[in-house]
């Protein structure tokens, strides 16, 4: 039997399927229970986010950020080309037009240099994008939003327990959002979480989330009864959910230490290849602290890219391209962009390689694939 080392495989604790137990025996399973109130607690007292709420996924608090902000039909979000459609679609959904921003080349991450080029009085807001954990460069970014008095949605999908200048991702900007696939360092299938660090959105928050309603207020005795208040919908986790991931919650520190060990392998695996020129490898400034999301090398043309992912699944090693360029998708290419564009952007687009990675990826796997990858230097490079 051939040897396969799959991209990702979600790992379950232990506790999981008991606390997920003690939701059915109380009867509340929908939302907004005993484990979604876990949750919250944990990222409050963790990283002292003034608000967190629980939702369906980080799509879904992208979507509630930006009614927070009031986007409407023609106002402009500037947000990097590189990300997952999610992004975009966000704001796209509501009539704003995604403007799209070139990335730096060592994080990958929104180039903040390239911001103020683009605003314009349409401008909204500015969603930076902290790619594979690694936090953008947050206080030129809230910099340059404050002088033109623009709102910051940060899409932290990939940043849970990361950090910028010691302060975590997604509780710089005015809205944090983030997300718990199961492609995600603690997940429970999907889920998401938005925090809303500007205090005087909170209580128009709870509302969005619940259906355009004031129950949350209700159900504190703040109100008599509940009615209908302002837009908004569904946007809330399943209890069930919510249990599943407080059990990986509850395991975070463990969870990044043995995706530190991981990554730290990779690299020191694969640096003889970087300082010979063959490959690139992942880039983290001093000032960020990583969760060690995803390890990527980046091939010297999408040509390479594409035969060492061919050749790495004849091996049984399952390695993964990762964004295709939004600006230049069919549907990104309505907004008026065109090739040429964003060059760092296609340029990575092209040649980024993602590598096995998960929690029990074992030290063997990992030279399994290190040496597959090996082979194929040797032999085509």
């Amino acid at each position: 039997m051939k040897h396969e080392i799959p991209f990702n495989k979600p790992f379950i604790f232990g506790k999981e399927l008991s606390y997920i137990e003690q939701v059915v025996k109380t009867g509340q399973i929908a939302s907004d229970g005993i484990f979604t109130k876990k949750c919250t607690d944990f990222f409050k007292n963790k990283y002292q986010f003034n608000c967190v709420l629980m939702t369906p996924s980080c799509t879904a608090s992208l979507e509630m950020a930006g009614m927070l902000c009031d986007i409407k039909p023609g106002d402009e979000v500037i947000m990097p080309s590189y990300t997952f459609v999610s992004t975009a679609n966000a704001f796209v959904r509501m009539g704003a037009v995604p403007v799209f921003v070139d990335i730096r080349e060592d994080t990958l991450n929104l180039n903040e240099s390239k911001i103020e080029a683009v605003i314009t009085p349409k401008t909204k807001a500015i969603v930076p994008v902290h790619y594979a954990g690694i936090g953008c460069e947050m206080d030129t970014i809230m910099d340059i939003a404050g002088c033109h008095h623009l709102k910051v949605i940060e899409d932290a999908a990939q940043g849970v327990n990361a950090t910028y200048r010691g302060k975590p991702l997604g509780g710089i900007g005015d809205f944090g959002c983030f997300s718990f696939h199961e492609t995600k360092n603690a997940n429970c299938g999907e889920g998401g979480a938005l925090a809303v660090n500007n205090s005087e959105m909170i209580n128009r928050a709870e509302i969005i989330r619940d259906k355009g309603t004031n129950r949350q207020q209700f159900f504190r005795g703040e109100i008599d009864k509940y009615s209908w208040v302002d837009v908004g919908s569904s946007y809330v986790l399943s209890e069930i959910c919510s249990a599943f991931l407080y059990a990986q919650l509850e395991y975070v520190e463990k969870i990044d230490v043995r995706r530190k060990d991981i990554y730290t392998r990779y690299y020191n695996g694969l640096k003889k290849y970087e300082d010979a020129g063959y490959l690139r490898l992942p880039v983290i400034p001093d000032d960020c602290g990583s969760c060690y999301h995803m390890f990527y090398i980046l091939l010297p043309d999408q040509g390479h890219r594409n035969a060492l992912i061919s050749y790495l699944k004849s091996k049984g090693v399952f390695a993964v391209f990762h964004y295709l360029s939004l600006h230049l998708s069919p549907f990104g290419k309505k907004f008026g962009a065109k090739e040429g564009d964003l060059p760092v952007t296609e340029s990575v687009s092209g040649r980024l390689l993602r590598l096995p990675f998960f929690y029990d990826l074992s030290h063997d796997d990992q030279d399994y694939v290190m040496h597959a990858i090996d082979d194929y230097i040797r032999n085509e490079m």
